[in-house]
């Protein structure tokens, strides 16, 4: 049994030489990446003066606020903060509407089943990428200083952060799609854009809706964010609160908050599972 197992092995060396005789550079290879990324991590640490004694002494801190918020107060401004709820809400739902509906279009010209020359996606492809790889929040500040305060520059800034994330997955979505029956109404005498209407648009708009729909959800978390720096919605409340310590304030608003984006990813959920649903079937 022994000498079978060693003439297998040889077999096996023979035949694999690349696996069982690795250069010595390829066996160091995983280590070194291990050492480099805990040196990083390390280095990291000590630069952004990581000190675990003021760690442990900020958590009385947090557990003195904590105390603070309880109960949840609203006082007098309930309708204040209901308000500035549904004015997050819109400008959550707004924002993704228009990016949506924008970007659709776009997202036609940067699929490889539509635009077959690289030379006429490669910018629309870049353009989109420039633009998603700006954060929600910057655009906020810069829509801020060009419309003003409020909830107006919350939806710009929604609109054009999403308008180019929904580029790259609608266009993704678009080249996913079954060719067959492009190529049946091609067959049939059909142009192109009956081409991308009755053989593209169905397969794909149910799986743009739960995007949309996802996205919405996000949008509304991003939203109250974009509030904190002058956006409008619950989070200029929020930040104002916590500005003056009215700390029962801000943990009743945590809880708003927290109540909208559960009921909107309950109801998203049940919308998504509608459409798959329905898609199925079809």
């Amino acid at each position: 049994m022994t000498r079978r197992q060693a003439v297998d092995t040889r077999e096996l060396r023979a035949r694999y030489p690349d696996v069982f005789d690795r250069p010595a550079s390829a066996r160091l290879a995983t280590p070194a990446m291990i050492v480099a990324a805990f040196a990083i991590l390390i280095y990291g640490l000590v630069d952004l003066d990581f000190s675990p004694s003021r760690f442990f002494a900020g958590l009385s801190q947090l557990g003195w606020i904590s105390l603070m918020m309880i109960p949840p107060d609203p006082g007098s401004s309930l309708p204040v903060y209901l308000k500035a709820l549904g004015e997050t809400l819109s400008i959550a739902l707004l924002g993704t509407t228009l990016a949506a509906v924008f970007a659709l279009p776009v997202s036609l010209l940067a699929a490889r089943n539509v635009v077959p020359s690289k030379l006429l996606r490669f910018p629309v492809r870049r353009v989109l990428d420039s633009i998603r790889g700006v954060d929600t929040l910057i655009w906020a500040l810069v829509w801020i200083n060009v419309v003003g305060l409020g909830p107006f520059a919350g939806v710009l800034a929604i609109a054009v952060s999403d308008f180019g994330a929904f580029g790259k997955l609608f266009s993704e979505a678009i080249e996913a799609a079954d060719q067959k029956q492009v190529e049946g109404i091609r067959a049939s005498g059909g142009s192109p854009l009956h081409e991308i209407r009755f053989g593209l648009l169905p397969q794909v708009l149910p799986v743009i809706a739960g995007q949309v729909l996802y996205f919405i959800e996000s949008n509304t978390r991003s939203a109250t964010i974009i509030g904190i720096v002058g956006a409008g919605g619950i989070g200029l409340q929020l930040a104002e609160q916590i500005r003056v310590l009215e700390w029962q304030k801000v943990s009743f608003l945590i809880l708003m908050i927290l109540v909208a984006v559960a009921a909107i990813d309950f109801i998203s959920g049940k919308l998504r599972f509608a459409i798959i649903g329905r898609r199925a079937v079809a």
